[in-house]
């Protein structure tokens, strides 16, 4: 394999041969490919359009494997379907077909013509069969070769099993997944270095002028457990409005907070309650906590104490409540949370559970798309891929249809033509 594939951002016009158009999302990659020209060769013998041609689709389709390698994977035998009609079929045996041929039987009129089946557009679909351009279609990688990277490192599994190849040929039915930690990486937007450095310069520097005023941090806390719990609710419902209404593609600093502060009260909240295991129950059960809470800190109001009940009247007001709850319904949560206060405050808390800010992540969170990945947003139809759990099936091999090819390629047909001419000539 060639050990550096550039992606140059050419500026001169007219040279085609200039331009190479890669399997990646590289920006200069896709103005490349929005900027090249169709080869026409016009001024070329046959022998220059095939060798032409067939340098330019390769550095497309598996520029990193070896030339040798790629012919020793070529077949002239292109696969392709004719799609037909069960229904059709089942329901008439061809008479109508046969029956007045020549006996001025036939029609004359729109004669339906088929879509061509581009045979041609098949040339390189043995390479899809790779293993790395597999995890490259299944946009699992940003490009063909950091695919390769994945695989090589021991982050893909086939059928189970970890596998180190690159260019292991998959079978139908053939399962691959990869790390979900290097997807994310892969796929993700980058994080900036200059910014995670000063970032981590503050939140050191705030550690340091922190430490000499613990006591005035906890008499904080201890003034902010007595405040209304009408102020409570508010104070989230202002911070859960903030995380909604900030754009998810901002990643700046103004999000961050916006989220921080937001998990700083959950976890405020969350810390009173006497279960030790709420922090990592599932998000309907925090948001149930946060319910109880706040009533509890209600009825504490009503009754005019300042302090929280302590580990057994906790415990006895769980278990009071485990029976209340079989006798009657509490009409206190319904009366304390409105219907937009549940919902604002349950789409922020799920929001800061899905996509969190982490930054030991060696990716920007909270997480997004990387840019320009819309214009390759796309996956084969002889690919099954499940994005939740970073794992594809390789359903069958492509095939030509009428009117399509299931080889995905930024060039034409008659490109693939004169470069499949060049692979049949025998020498």
């Amino acid at each position: 394999m060639p050990r550096r594939a550039p992606t140059p951002l050419k500026v001169k016009k007219n040279i085609f041969s200039d331009v190479k158009v890669r399997q990646s999302w590289n920006k200069y990659n896709l103005y490349n490919l929005a900027r090249q020209t169709p080869y026409s060769g016009r001024l070329h013998n046959f022998f220059k359009q095939k060798w032409a041609t067939k340098s330019l689709a390769r550095n497309y389709h598996g520029e990193h494997v070896r030339e040798k390698q790629w012919l020793r994977m070529f077949d002239r035998r292109i696969r392709s379907v004719i799609p037909m009609d069960a229904e059709y079929l089942a329901a008439n045996d061809g008479s109508l077909e046969s029956a007045g041929r020549g006996s001025g039987l036939e029609k004359k009129g729109k004669q339906r013509t088929a879509s061509p089946i581009p045979y041609m557009q098949m040339t390189f679909a043995p390479m899809e069969r790779r293993l790395d351009t597999a995890i490259f279609r299944a946009m699992f990688a940003s490009s063909a070769r950091q695919a390769r990277q994945f695989v090589v490192h021991g982050a893909v599994k086939v059928n189970g099993k970890q596998m180190r190849f690159p260019g292991y040929l998959l079978n139908p039915g053939d399962m691959f997944q990869v790390d979900p930690e290097r997807v994310m990486w892969a796929t993700g937007a980058p994080k900036i270095p200059q910014k995670a450095a000063a970032k981590e310069e503050e939140e050191v520097s705030e550690e340091a002028k922190a430490e000499p005023v613990e006591q005035e941090v906890i008499e904080e806390e201890e003034v902010d457990l007595d405040r209304d719990p009408r102020d409570v609710l508010k104070d989230l419902r202002a911070k859960a409005k903030s995380v909604l209404a900030t754009s998810k593609r901002d990643l700046g600093a103004k999000r961050k907070q916006d989220l921080r502060a937001f998990a700083t009260a959950i976890k405020k909240l969350l810390s009173k309650s006497t279960s030790s295991t709420v922090l990592t129950d599932s998000l309907e059960a925090q948001f149930a906590e946060i319910q109880n809470q706040l009533n509890i800190r209600r009825e504490n109001q009503s009754a005019g104490t300042t302090s929280l009940p302590s580990e057994r009247d906790g415990e006895k007001a769980i278990a009071e409540g485990e029976s209340a709850e079989v006798t009657a319904p509490q009409p206190k949560q319904e009366i304390m949370l409105t219907d937009a206060d549940y919902n604002e405050l349950y789409a922020a808390l799920r929001t800061m559970q899905e996509n969190p800010v982490d930054d030991t992540k060696p990716y920007a969170t909270p997480w997004m798309p990387r840019d320009y990945m819309s214009a390759f947003a796309f996956v084969p139809r002889f690919l099954e891929v499940n994005h939740n759990i970073c794992a594809a099936v390789y359903l069958r091999h492509p095939v030509a249809r009428p009117g399509l090819a299931e080889v995905p390629s930024p060039y034409p047909g008659d490109v693939h033509s004169t470069a499949f001419a060049w692979y049949l000539r025998r020498r």
